[in-house]
């Protein structure tokens, strides 16, 4: 069922970790979720309907890259993304913020215009400011919006990340005036900080004081230890609205995933399952396979036993090790399926299990195996 206003409902808790539902007028989203990536329009390597298939609910594309290509203008005559590219879930889109820091070696910021940055495919020079990035973002129709923000590079220099802190509070203000008022929509805040616990507290009253429809935690996955972000999560997470939805931007894992789960976080996103796929790696309930090792040569069974979407369980490992070394398209499809499909799976036995109350036993389980 379809709901005209974004909301989300809290069903089900165990510990730290939580079942929940988010309301969209394009379609409901179970929680906790992983949110497919397609940074272009696209999922690399596989067509949004296998996707679909596989249990995705809600997928993620990148204003920054759709800005620069195609260009907002293209996508917004035919009505949005979803037109654009086929798509009937709902759409999470990140602010730019992220990929202007890593991706553009000249970068300048400042606190009234922007980012003025190069694009990194031809150099052409860019102004990205939260108002233009709220217009970039209703252009694509997207269901979920996030502020602009600046994500700072890992760092030790704390007065250097509350610099960073205070101007995307700043900026958060100008993209919740910028966003206006539409039901059918959601607006996240980003909570900044790095690995610093009171920054981290800051940041967040400093947004929920603002008032958003989500609160994501950036500024993460950027090079610090898996323990490192679950020490964040520890401090940050208990002072989080209970009845909104809470983001982990670009994570990760497998066991990242069941690491932030236990610690109450509901919404996730990674390239690395798509990617792992196209460069020959698996994921499964027995570990991650290297489909380039010789050692699969003459490995007859399937990589995943029980996946029957698209007949994957009918393709062997040594075949698929064939197609890989090859450099075989079919190679990379078969693993960015069997690895998106994994995501899901891993994805609802976790919210089963929650509901059960068997969730510790189904983490201490798999914690160090996938």
């Amino acid at each position: 069922m379809k709901n005209e206003k974004f909301s989300f409902n809290l069903l089900k808790e165990e510990r730290c970790a939580r079942v929940g539902k988010i309301y969209t007028h394009r379609g409901n989203i179970d929680t906790p979720t992983f949110m497919t990536v397609g940074t272009q329009g696209t999922i690399k390597a596989a067509f949004i309907d296998d996707v679909i298939s596989a249990g995705a609910q809600i997928i993620l594309s990148n204003t920054y890259h759709l800005m620069i290509r195609p260009g907002t203008e293209r996508i917004k005559r035919v009505g949005g993304l979803h037109q654009f590219m086929n798509c009937n879930l709902p759409i999470l889109t990140d602010s730019g913020g992220f990929q202007i820091m890593s991706l553009s070696k000249l970068v300048k910021i400042d606190k009234k215009i922007g980012a003025t940055f190069n694009s990194h495919i031809d150099g052409k020079k860019f102004i990205l400011s939260p108002e233009d990035s709220m217009q970039i973002q209703k252009d694509l129709n997207s269901d979920i919006v996030m502020v602009l923000d600046e994500c700072p590079k890992l760092s030790n220099d704390k007065k250097k990340i509350h610099q960073s802190l205070k101007l995307s509070h700043h900026w958060a203000e100008r993209s919740k005036d910028a966003f206006g008022i539409n039901p059918k929509k959601a607006l996240f805040g980003i909570v900044q900080g790095g690995i610093y616990k009171d920054l981290r507290l800051e940041s967040l009253e400093g947004l929920t004081n603002i008032d958003f429809d989500g609160y994501a935690l950036g500024g993460l996955a950027v090079g610090e230890s898996q323990q490192q972000m679950f020490a964040v999560l520890d401090d940050l997470v208990p002072s989080m609205p209970k009845n909104k939805p809470r983001y982990l931007m670009g994570v990760g894992t497998p066991s990242d995933i069941l690491g932030a789960v236990k610690r109450g976080i509901d919404m996730f996103d990674c390239v690395m399952p798509t990617r792992s796929g196209r460069t020959g790696l698996a994921f499964t309930w027995e570990g991650r396979l290297n489909l380039r090792n010789s050692k699969y040569k003459n490995d007859d069974t399937p990589i995943n036993q029980n996946a029957t979407l698209r007949r994957l369980q009918a393709y062997s490992k040594s075949y698929i090790s064939h197609l890989i070394n090859s450099n075989e398209i079919l190679g990379s499809m078969l693993l960015t399926l069997n690895n998106i499909f994994f995501y899901q799976q891993l994805m609802e036995k976790i919210r089963e299990t929650i509901k059960n109350n068997t969730f510790d036993k189904f983490y201490d389980k798999y914690i160090n195996i996938i």
